[in-house]
Parts: C-alpha cells; structure tokens; sequence
C-alpha cells in the first residue's frame, strides 16, 4: 500500500476515486456512509504522504474534480436543446467540475501549512479549512453553494433539525469533523483513547438524532391551521424546446388556466412556474385579458414567471396578477445563474459569439429588493429558481411572513439527478427559516415541504395539488441571527484546535 500512495499516478488516481466515491453520498443517492471511508482516507493521506504544497494542492483539486463531475454533469443537459451550444458540451463538463475542484485545491494546500500529524488536531484543522472553504465557494463569483457536503444529510430529518439553530454551513462544519473521525483508528493514540474519542463522536450524533426526533414529534402534536384561501400549486411539464420554438400564447394561457382547473366560486391563490410562458413579455399580458376574464373570477390570484422588461432591461420576473390579467405584486429575480441568464464578461463573450443559454441575447438584469408579497392574508418570500440554495440570504429584511414561495424551471436539468439535488435545498430553507415552503416547478419537483422539512405533497408529473391547511412554528434562531453562528462555531473551533497544538506540543 505505501509504494502504491508514494507513486504520484496511483496518488492521484485514488484521490480521484474517492471524489467520485464521495458524491454518492448526496441526493438523490443519499448513501451516508461513503463519507465515514472517503474523507478519512483523504485526511490519512494528507498525513501521511504528502510533504511538498504543490503536490497538495493537486491532492485537494483532483478529489474535488471527481467529486463535482458526478454530482454536476447534469449541467451540460442544458447545453443540448440549442445546436449553437452542442460543441461545448465536452468542455463544460471537464471545465466547471475543475474549477471547483480549485476550492478543494485550496483546502489541502492550505492543510499543508499547518504540518499535519496523526493527532486530533488535525481533524480540526482540516475539518476548519474544508467548512471555512464551502462556505466561501458559497458567496464568492455570485456564489454556489450547491452540493455542500452536509447534503448528504438531506434524507435523514432528525439530524437536521439543529439547522433551526445553528444553519447549514455550521451543520456542514460538524458533520465533516464527524465523518472524519474514523482516521483515529490510524492514528498515534492508545486504543483507550481511540475508543473514547469515536464514542464520544457517536455519542453526539445520538443525542442530536434525539433531538431531532423530539422536535418532529412534538411538531406532530400540533394542531393545523386552515387557510382563509386555498393555496393551488400547478405542474404544467411544459418541454423545455419551446425556448426555442415560436408559440401560441393565447393557446398556451388557456392550456395553463383549464389545467388549473378553476371553480370561481373558491378563493384560490394559482401558483405556476417560472418563465412558464415565454413567448411574450409581461406587457403583453393585457392583449390576453380576457382569457383571464373569462375562465377566473375576483375570488382568484394568479402567480406565475414571466420576463419583463424597464429602461432597457430584462428581468426574469414573479408576477401577481387578479383575474383582469392586472399587476398587484412583481419580483425581479436577484441572483442570476451565470451563463443561464446572463454572461460574465460580456462584451468579451459576444465578440467570440456567446450568448446566454436561455432564449434571446440579452442577459438578464439582477434586482436588488425582495418584498413579501401579502395575498388573501397570506405573507410570501418570493424566489425564482435557484435564489432557495442560498443560506441566511433569503429574508433580508426580517420581516414576519407565512410561506416561502420558489417557483422553478427544472428542465434545464433533463432527466438527471439535478431536480433531487434542486429539492433538497427547500428542504433546508425550511428548518433554517421554521416556514412552510411552497415549491412550483416545470420538470421537477413541484412541492409542500413543513417547517420540519417533511414533504407532505408532491408531484413530478402534469397536474396539481392543493395546500389548505398548515403548521406554524416559532421564529427560529437562525432566522434571527443567521451566518453569524458560523463564525462563533469557527472561533469555537481555533480555540479548541490552539489548545490541543499546545498540549500535543508539550
């Protein structure tokens, strides 16, 4: 074994494998315990067979090549339905995953400064470094904090409960110290202190798995709440290609409204997708007034994703409208995906004849409000597709609302793992945020998930359900005070790790 780590070709090849290993850990997959082998193992070389920084640097970026081109080749999907992207599909699936790879890079590099022993310290020291990492991949370039490695948690509700209190990356920070303590088994300690060291470790996972299923039990017991409206989430599964086709509209609004299925009698609040109908922009909505006329009355609001466009700009928009087509409410999307909807660089990307993926030329323009909007009594957080993955991001103002609403275009992702991944990030929010969140998506998974993370509807295929009652908790403390719990748990974390370099230096 040690000639086969010292030779740098099998070096690599390993820590790429244990990347790929790593990424059946998330959704849909969901196999925890690959991370309780692959992290230790790349801890253990870390250790033990790197001594030079470039060497770990390239040890950090291949394991992180390998992790994010199994969980993210799904990107490339939407690289297919426009023949001018087709040539670049190859490129996008080794270039992305290799420029994340760089944040894991970076992590083993910087893992090298501080002259790794086979001490508990260690464990510290790299679980501060890789926690510390994801959290900057997050926000850094706009951002994406897709696939943390505490997603892989997403099936198992009891342990995420703390998320109420402490938020995903400091969720993310204990659960890689966790999944790295079965390296003590290799380490310098007597098997007293190993014994003691992985029993203590387990013995925190029990008592917040207790926890956990303490807080869902007694959510359980509570009484629902019904609403003054009923809340209609639709699921057109509209194909993707009409991005690219001209179409109908009036055709397509009737299709959207009878597959609603309105009763003008019932108070309803309609919740369609993001960009759901693309072939106009909202101005032109008042040419079909009286579809909405006929077929809805003033017992109806409709919510939906369309582009609007001001002074020039194009916004990817969430629009409340009354049965008259009229605009109560709009929300111009904040975070854009980068190339989806507008182009980094873009006089640069244009002179060589890029564009963005999505339909027309011109990218996007990004908003910097969101406003609750109120409809029939009812508060919402509005985001537009992605706009849920990001942590502590999504209530700026602190404002008292009911729901979170995410309406979403999943097609982009084809029949892929990408709408499961998509998902589990709602299921987050809602535990973070202690709110119901109400999720319409086009191709994915349109869904109801409480403020314990429990989808209690779903549907991936043309139709849709109704939400009319719900449950309520209290204000969360993250909601409250947000990401700044991950720093205290850094501090916590140096001070811990200072303390033991002391001891173990003596």
């Amino acid at each position: 074994m040690n000639s086969i780590l010292e030779n740098k070709a099998y070096l690599f090849l390993i820590c790429l494998l244990l990347g790929i290993l790593t990424s059946f850990s998330l959704p849909p997959y969901n196999l925890v315990f690959i991370n309780f082998l692959t992290l230790p193992a790349l801890l253990y070389i870390l250790v033990n067979y790197v001594n030079k920084k470039t060497i770990s640097f390239f040890v950090g970026w291949i394991f992180g090549f390998g992790y994010f081109i199994s969980n993210l080749y799904w990107i490339t999907n939407s690289l297919t339905f426009d023949l001018n992207f087709k040539f670049i599909i190859p490129l996008a699936l080794i270039l992305i995953p290799l420029f994340l790879g760089i944040f894991y890079g970076l992590v083993t590099f910087l893992c090298n400064f501080f002259n790794l022993k086979s001490k508990i310290s260690s464990i510290l020291i790299f679980s501060i470094i890789l926690g510390g990492i994801e959290f900057v991949r997050s926000f850094i370039f706009g951002g994406f904090p897709w696939n943390l490695l505490v997603f892989s948690l997403s099936n198992n509700l009891p342990s995420l409960q703390i998320l109420s209190y402490i938020g995903t990356y400091s969720l993310n920070l204990l659960s890689i110290t966790i999944f790295l303590l079965p390296v003590i088994v290799f380490f310098s300690y007597k098997n007293l202190t190993k014994f003691f060291i992985i029993s203590f470790g387990f013995f925190l996972v029990i008592i917040n798995l207790f926890y956990g299923n303490f807080q869902i039990d007694n959510f359980e017991k509570k009484n629902y709440e019904n609403l003054n409206s009923v809340i209609r989430v639709i699921s057109p599964n509209v194909a993707i290609e009409r991005f690219l086709k001209n179409q109908d509209t009036r055709k397509n609004i009737n299709e959207l409204i009878t597959l609603s299925d309105p009763n003008k009698d019932e108070k309803k609040i309609f919740v369609f997708p993001e960009g759901i109908i693309t072939s106009i922009y909202f101005k032109d909505l008042k040419l079909f007034k009286n579809i909405f006329k006929k077929k809805l009355s003033i017992n109806h609001k409709v919510i939906l994703g369309i582009n609007s466009t001001k002074q020039n700009k194009i916004y990817n928009s969430l629009v409340v409208l009354n049965n008259e087509s009229e605009l109560l409410y709009k929300y111009n999307k904040n975070k854009l995906v980068p190339f989806g909807e507008f182009l980094p660089f873009e006089n640069f990307f244009k002179k060589v004849g890029f564009k963005k993926i999505t339909q027309g030329y011109q990218s996007f323009s990004a908003d910097n409000k969101r406003e609750i909007l109120n409809i029939h009594k009812l508060k919402f957080i509005p985001l537009i597709c992605y706009e849920i993955i990001y942590s502590g991001k999504i209530n700026p103002n602190k404002k008292s609302y009911d729901f979170i609403l995410n309406i979403s275009e999943d097609g982009w992702f084809g029949k892929s793992i990408g709408p499961a991944q998509h998902l589990s990030h709602s299921i987050f929010r809602s535990i973070e945020e202690g709110k119901n969140v109400i999720r319409s998506t086009n191709n994915g998974v349109s869904a109801f998930v409480n403020p314990k993370g429990q989808i209690i509807k779903q549907i991936s295929e043309k139709g849709y359900f109704d939400v009319n009652k719900i449950k309520r908790v209290n204000k969360t403390y993250f909601a409250k005070y947000g990401n700044k719990i991950f720093f205290y748990f850094v501090l916590i974390y140096i001070t811990f790790t200072v303390i033991l370099k002391i001891r173990e230096n003596k």
